[in-house]
Order: structure tokens, then C-alpha cells, then sequence
């Protein structure tokens, strides 16, 4: 079933008039989980107090497994890495080398504060990345994220490609998207992926669907698609501070 979120207006969530454009920053080695977690709190404190503009961090992580505010411990089936509880919505999920994962910090007061309609930019955020190789991304009325229909697998089958997690503090969010590129997709294979239990879904990337693209290919194509949906960017060095 096609998920209404598909409906909203999601035209209100681009930068309104006169905004200041949004950080763009892309760190060449991956950050340690709690790390990330702490820069990203105290930007978007300072994005709350009108003291920082707001930011997308690009990166990957060491192979870890976090777990969301609807996190189940039986979820975990092989503590083959580190799990980080995290206040981020939804279930357990994977990070880890060849996934490109996006933390987005917006403040979501001056653009719209409607959480439906933010989670459903992210996704619109993913669809149009990946239309940029040419995969068909949807969203699904049960299941937060974005998916790819597998015929080959079976009538019905479909795969997960790309996971969406949010939390919002004084209306500025964080957490945000990871897009499968080219991960070791059997480390997903140690947990319930955010809670789907049915055999007719599983997890697949852009490598698995036979596309070749890096990570500094799917990071163009990011930036393109985030400008459609959310407005201008301004690039920072690779070595800046969050």
C-alpha cells in the first residue's frame, strides 16, 4: 500500500525568504557514534537559539547497530557489534562503511513545524536521490523509510534501501537518513531490521541492484536532490567542526 505521506504539501519545507542557506558538510572518515550524537545536539541547540545556522553532515560510521525510541532488545540477534540506544524515533538499524548517512539539522519552526510533513521531505529527499541512478524508491503506508520492489524475488517482495529516524528538540530536528550504497549488507543479518518481521522484506543497496555508484557519486546527487526539496546549501571544508 502507497503511504500518504506521498500526499502532503511538502512545498512549505524549503528555506523561506531571506533564510540564511544550510551548512553542507562531508567528513572523510567515519565518526564514532557518540560523537556524532554530541555534535549534533549542541548544533541543534545553537540552531535553536538563533546562534548557528542550520547544517546536513555527511558520513559513515564504524560498523555499529543503534537502537530508536521503539527499540526492542529482542531484536538484537548477534551483538557481533557495539549498540548504541539513541533518542532518535523507530527501531533497531545498522550503520556502518559503504552507507551514506545524513544527519539534518533544520530548524523546523521557521519552515513548518509538522513532523508528517518533515519525515515525509526526508523520504522525498531519498526518492529523488536515487532517481538519480535510475532506482525507483517508494514510500509504504506501514513502513517508514524507502523501499524497492523486488519482482526478481518474488511476487510482493521488496527491499529497504533506505532507513529514516528523527527527533526533534524546540522544533529543530536531527537524526536523519542512511542510504544504503555499497554496506556489507550481511551485518543486517544480526538483527530484525527496524522491526520487519515479514520474509517478503529485506534490505538491499544500490551495489545489490547492480549499480556501481560511490559514495562521492550518491553525495552529488544528494546535494541536487536536497536543493529541490529544502533550498540552498553553502559547502564547509571537510576538516570544520560541527
Amino acid at each position: 500500500m502507497v503511504n500518504d505521506r506521498q500526499n502532503l504539501d511538502l512545498t512549505s519545507l524549503s528555506l523561506p525568504a531571506g533564510g540564511e542557506a544550510v551548512e553542507w558538510l562531508i567528513s572523510d572518515m567515519p565518526v564514532p557514534y557518540p560523537e556524532a550524537v554530541a555534535a549534533m545536539e549542541a548544533r541543534a541547540a545553537g540552531i535553536a537559539a538563533r546562534q548557528a545556522p542550520e547544517l546536513v553532515w555527511l558520513l559513515e560510521h564504524p560498523p555499529l547497530y543503534t537502537s530508536g525510541t521503539s527499540g526492542r532488545a529482542a531484536d538484537l540477534l548477534d551483538p557481533r557489534f557495539p549498540l548504541f540506544a539513541t533518542g532518535r524515533g523507530g527501531q533497531v538499524t545498522y550503520h556502518g562503511p559503504g552507507q551514506r548517512v545524513a544527519y539534518v539539522m533544520l530548524d523546523l519552526k521557521r519552515r513548518r513545524p509538522d513532523v508528517r510533513a518533515y519525515v515525509a521531505s526526508l523520504e522525498e529527499w531519498v526518492i529523488r536521490t536515487l532517481a538519480a541512478f535510475n532506482v525507483r524508491g517508494e514510500r509504504r503506508e506501514d513502513r517508514v523509510g524507502v523501499w524497492v520492489s523486488r519482482p526478481d524475488k518474488g511476487a510482493g517482495f521488496e527491499d529497504k534501501i533506505a532507513a529514516v529516524g528523527v527527533r526533534l528538540k524546540r522544533w529543530v530536528s536531527f537524526h536523519g537518513i542512511s542510504i544504503n550504497v555499497e554496506p556489507d549488507l550481511s551485518h543486517f543479518q544480526a538483527i530484525v531490521p527496524c522491526g520487519v518481521t515479514d520474509p517478503r522484506y529485506g534490505v538491499t543497496s544500490l551495489a545489490d541492484l547492480g549499480h556501481t555508484a560511490s559514495i562521492a557519486d550518491v553525495d552529488i546527487a544528494l546535494r541536487q536532490a536536497f536543493q529541490e526539496v529544502f533550498g540552498a546549501v553553502t559547502a564547509r571544508l571537510p576538516q570544520a567542526a560541527v
